[in-house]
């Protein structure tokens, strides 16, 4: 019983985050937007799903799969601020840092090692 428990959840955070990673192919294939409009669009659009509650009911039924992607990020931006905000203004502002800070830390963090290990160069060499 538990296995199928595992399952469901798998199965729940793929289709969630396939979804959303569908919605942000068919705005590449059917707009001219570059990929940083489009990312800082589900980044504001995850946010504003906070603001109005509708992205907690989405994180708790598909977990993974909808704090993932680049609108997880705004979702945990906005929770922070919100949460920080009950305390008072600057914690308003510190607490989306806060919130993300881990996240960040480890991209840099995880970056930087691999850009030890790796030779870069251009992407037509």
């Amino acid at each position: 019983m538990e296995y199928v428990t595992i399952l469901l959840m798998f199965l729940k955070a793929f289709a969630v985050g396939g979804l959303i990673c569908a919605i942000a192919q068919l705005i590449i294939n059917f707009t001219d937007l570059t990929a940083g409009k489009i990312l800082v669009m589900f980044m504001l659009a995850g946010i504003a799903l906070t603001a109005l509650g509708a992205y907690q009911p989405l994180v708790e039924f598909a977990g993974a799969g909808a704090t993932v992607p680049i609108s997880g990020f705004g979702y945990l931006l906005a929770n922070g601020a919100m949460r920080g905000a009950q305390e008072g203004l600057y914690q308003a502002v510190t607490g989306s840092l806060a919130a993300a800070s881990a996240g960040v830390s480890a991209a840099v963090i995880f970056s930087f090692i691999m850009a030890l290990i790796f030779k870069s160069r251009t992407k037509y060499n």
